[in-house]
């Protein structure tokens, strides 16, 4: 084979936006069952599986593990689940579409990611930090059933024709920046971080007035539309319907919470963000490398983003250093400043540290890609439950706080901490409110004597009747 063509192959980041779109195929039709949050990933499924079997109400979605309420929650503005619910009507509802659609939308905000700094700043860059983010956090959560990386991408494909409209004056661009952005702002809030840099605009001379007028016009519409769902039909949802996904605290709170759990906070960014400590190294001398250079548009901009990403950050208060997926948003701006860092060494060194990057990152996430085999059994609860419990009547299950096995019974009803379950009398009230089987996981709780008849029972399941006691 040639070798200007391998060489111009290897160079060419469409190969490996492919490649890894490829290696994350692996795994792609499993079940929300893997470790790094599942449960995030079965409310996803089971907002878009209502959406499937009870119709597209898209301002009232809905889960099954609200009790005897109705079950509509405030939360994000579900497109993802919309997706799923169209390719659904085509081939019949399956939970691993949220798995691809996801993969195909956050592989296309990377390549946008990638002709954004090329035009921007350079190809070099460009491509070093492309390589950079491939095997970042967004490696594994790219392919989850979870709108985060989705989000990000939409507003990165936003920023792109924003961009184009900036330079061109084209009114489809202009159209496109209206579109992505405002879908992935209302797909998940926390993406304004990188929406963000718009603010640098109006000081940036080159640009027509009229063009920055314009643009801006367009930003105001969609943040008043992103606005206008979160706070005031979220707030609406939570009000009349009872049930929330969304705890914000406010900024000094928010720190303070933070401030307790500081370690792990740290490791979001340093180890969570990149999914490697050599390219956190990469990143601190880029880091370095901007402070001391010339470029100030592209210091006002990162600076900017960054103040945003914290100001969120802050807002999520002690849950944001137990979920690593809350660094998603700042991700690809690490992935940017240790791509100049690369971008500034000899050839053969930047090569040899994106495969070592790549190795460690792949690495470190490669454990999501697998079901462990004592999760497996979950699967039957479903055909447990079409033998044994009729399709409206509610539920008390242990699953926890986590949605994911109440999703596998495909039921509505409660599910209760372990401790709860072996209180009759707790149990009692909810049989007042509606419950009319109590299902035991036994892998997560020891069977003890109930006053309940039993109406099935296996090394895994024991399932009993409430409504005739």
């Amino acid at each position: 084979m040639n070798k200007n063509l391998i060489k111009n192959t290897l160079t060419d980041v469409r190969f490996w936006l492919v490649f890894f779109f490829l290696i994350r195929l692996v795994g792609i039709t499993n079940a929300p069952l893997e470790m790094g949050h599942s449960w995030r990933q079965a409310q996803t499924a089971m907002i878009s599986r209502n959406f499937v079997e009870g119709g597209l109400h898209m301002l009232y979605p809905k889960i099954d593990m609200a009790g005897e309420k109705s079950g509509i929650l405030g939360s994000e503005f579900p497109f993802l689940n919309f997706l799923i619910y169209l390719v659904s009507i085509i081939f019949g509802y399956a939970h691993w579409y949220g798995r691809l659609i996801n993969l195909i939308i956050s592989t296309a905000g990377i390549f946008f990611f990638y002709k954004l700094i090329q035009d921007l700043i350079s190809r070099k860059v460009a491509f070093n930090a492309t390589m950079v983010l491939l095997t970042s956090v967004w490696f594994g959560y790219s392919r989850k059933i979870m709108p985060d990386t989705f989000s990000v991408a939409l507003v990165i494909i936003g920023l792109y024709f924003g961009l184009g409209y900036l330079k061109k004056g084209r009114i489809s661009d202009l159209a496109l920046f209206f579109l992505f952005p405002t879908l992935g702002l209302l797909s998940k809030i926390p993406a304004l971080s990188l929406y963000s840099v718009i603010v640098i605009v109006p000081f940036i001379r080159e640009i027509p007035n009229a063009r920055k007028t314009a643009l801006y016009a367009m930003a105001t519409l969609s943040l008043a539309l992103v606005g206008c769902w979160y706070f005031l039909w979220v707030p609406y949802l939570i009000n009349t319907y009872h049930y929330t996904i969304i705890f914000q605290r406010g900024i000094m709170e928010g720190i303070r919470e933070i401030s307790h759990s500081l370690p792990a906070t740290l490791e979001k960014f340093y180890f969570c963000s990149l999914q490697s400590f050599l390219a956190f190294i990469c990143f601190l001398v880029g880091l370095v490398i901007l402070v001391k250079g010339k470029n100030n548009r592209l210091k006002a901009a990162l600076a900017v983003i960054t103040i945003v990403f914290l100001i969120f950050a802050a807002k999520t208060g002690f849950v944001f250093p137990l979920h690593s997926y809350y660094i998603i948003p700042f991700a690809p701006l690490m992935a940017l400043v240790a791509g100049i860092f690369l971008a500034g060494i000899p050839l053969k060194y930047t090569y040899i540290l994106i495969c070592l990057m790549a190795v460690e990152g792949i690495a470190n996430q490669q454990h999501d890609f697998f079901i462990k085999k004592d999760q497996l059994y979950k699967l039957k609860l479903e055909e447990l439950a079409d033998k044994t419990i009729p399709k409206n009547d509610k539920v008390v299950i242990n699953g926890g706080a986590s949605p994911q096995e109440i999703y596998f019974l495909h039921r509505r009803g409660w599910t209760v901490n372990i401790e709860s379950i072996d209180n009759e009398l707790f149990i009692d009230s909810l049989q007042q409110l509606g419950a009319k089987y109590l299902v035991i996981d036994k892998n997560l709780s020891v069977i003890r004597e109930n006053r309940y008849p039993l109406s099935y029972s296996d090394k895994n399941f024991a399932i009993y009747l409430l409504k005739s006691r």
